[in-house]
């Protein structure tokens, strides 16, 4: 399957809850890292954190596609 025709399938349920916590969590350590003011290192440290793992979750989550989706697509592939 290419990378575009899995990008624009439907994503199941549970992995738009995850892709939309990713997107929290990146924006959060983004503001942080943003902030105009002087921080602890180690909150900084924490929010780069956050960042990177917000944006690979959500990057994951939106690759995901359902299998019943993907099943019937074979199927019809095995056909021709």
């Amino acid at each position: 399957m290419k990378l575009t025709t899995r990008y624009t399938k439907k994503t199941p349920t549970f992995f738009r809850k995850l892709r939309n916590i990713g997107i929290a969590l990146a924006t959060a350590g983004g503001v942080i890292i943003a902030a105009p003011i002087s921080l602890p290192a180690i909150v900084i440290s924490v929010a780069s954190y956050l960042t990177v793992a917000g944006t690979v979750a959500t990057a994951v989550s939106q690759a995901v596609v359902s299998d019943n989706e993907t099943d019937s697509e074979s199927k019809d592939n095995d056909n021709e």
